[in-house]
């Protein structure tokens, strides 16, 4: 494991567990990789602290040995914590009343290979999970994305997120991102699940949107703070996507990729499977139509999304419609993912505003025209530039 990077300011902390309970969940989730099947059950059966004392003294099973063996001599836990503060994270256990028990009651403490609960979860971000999970949907598909894919993920996003349900999904260039800025567009809370450690910009390229995700939302990992990627964690990691939500979208996959993985793992895990069928052509779209074939629901916009995974109910009606408090609200789901893509202090054509939205540039067009109408753009010289005092 490398050393730590550096994070951003520090967040308030919810009330958790003692000082030694923290300490030796820190321990734990460095001394085995997860998912650890053994060590999770050791915990379950006698705790945190006394699970951890005998993994340092080697009293344990075979079984959790071998989890544990390679590292259970590295002693890190007070330097992780002390990381972890520096960089804006936070270690919410299952001690904490923010960690989201509900959703993750899926996960048995013995659950099988790679659908064991996580022993703790490292977390950046205003957001309380508790909260954000109780209502979350995933949006997951490839990177290799088309136009297509990923207006389409944007759309479902703000679509779903207007409503008050959280987007989950794993903050990778394609479709995740797309998902991601979507949910952000129209002001909703969304949360990023990274394969490394959570004080990381992975990928270097979506920094600038992993700093957005954390005023409302939630950058969050198992792995310690400093931890790399490594294409297995990447794997590991789709279990939490898929558990910590009510249902899975899937936009664009290939018939080999980790959005099947994480349509897998929701499917074990009793969650439903959407998924967004796509040219017959595409290959991108082949994993969805496939998925669609093996009784996925078949969805193309945010309704039939909450339509499938809302409770019956309160879950089920659309909230009453606000008044127009802000500039942008009530805005189309096309202009407010252009809105959102405009800088602050340049001025851009369409044809870049298409690329960075993931919208078509006919679509960004005519949102330019509904955003001119409102008074949020200014145009100049063929490019396009945020209004003064317009803000997403």
């Amino acid at each position: 494991m490398s050393e730590c990077a550096g994070g951003s300011a520090s967040f308030p902390h919810p009330a958790g567990p003692s000082r030694e309970v923290l300490l030796a969940r820190a321990y734990l989730s460095r001394v085995a990789e997860p998912p650890a099947s053994g060590l999770v059950a050791l915990v379950a059966e006698v705790g945190p602290v006394e699970a951890a004392e005998r993994v340092r003294s080697g009293h344990v099973d075979q079984r959790v040995a071998t989890e544990t063996s390679a590292r259970r001599d590295v002693h890190r836990a007070a330097a992780d914590l002390a990381a972890a503060e520096v960089a804006g994270l936070r270690l919410v256990t299952p001690e904490h009343a923010e960690w989201p028990g509900e959703a993750l009651a899926a996960f048995s403490a013995d659950g099988p290979g790679e659908l064991t609960a996580p022993l703790a979860l490292w977390v950046r971000g205003r957001g309380r999970l508790d909260r954000m999970c109780g209502r979350a949907v995933a949006v997951v598909g490839s990177r290799a994305a088309t136009r297509y894919g990923t207006q389409l993920a944007g759309e479902l996003a703000a679509g779903v997120a207007e409503r008050g349900w959280t987007v989950v999904s794993g903050a990778a260039i394609g479709i995740d991102g797309a998902a991601h800025r979507g949910a952000l567009a129209v002001g909703g809370p969304t949360i990023a699940v990274l394969a490394c450690g959570a004080d990381r910009a992975y990928p270097a390229a979506h920094q600038a949107l992993l700093e957005r995700i954390l005023d409302g939302g939630a950058v969050l990992s198992e792995y310690p703070p400093g931890c790399v990627p490594g294409r297995h964690r990447f794997l590991v990691r789709n279990r939490l996507i898929a558990g910590l939500t009510t249902g899975t979208v899937v936009v664009e996959a290939g018939l080999r990729s980790g959005a099947q993985r994480t349509a897998a793992d929701a499917t074990a895990l009793g969650r439903d499977v959407l998924a967004v069928p796509g040219p017959v052509t595409s290959g991108v779209s082949a994993g969805c139509h496939r998925l669609i074939r093996e009784g996925a629901t078949l969805v193309t916009r945010a309704d039939e999304v909450l339509e499938a995974v809302g409770r019956i109910g309160a879950d089920l009606a659309a909230p009453p419609v606000p008044g127009l408090d802000r500039a942008t609200d009530g805005l189309s789901a096309a202009a407010a993912l252009v809105h959102d893509a405009l800088p602050a202090r340049a001025a851009r054509e369409a044809a870049w505003l298409a690329l960075e939205a993931g919208v078509p540039v006919a679509a960004v067009r005519a949102a330019l025209v509904e955003l001119e109408r409102r008074g949020l753009v200014q145009h100049f010289a063929g490019h396009w530039q945020r209004a003064a005092g317009s803000r997403p």
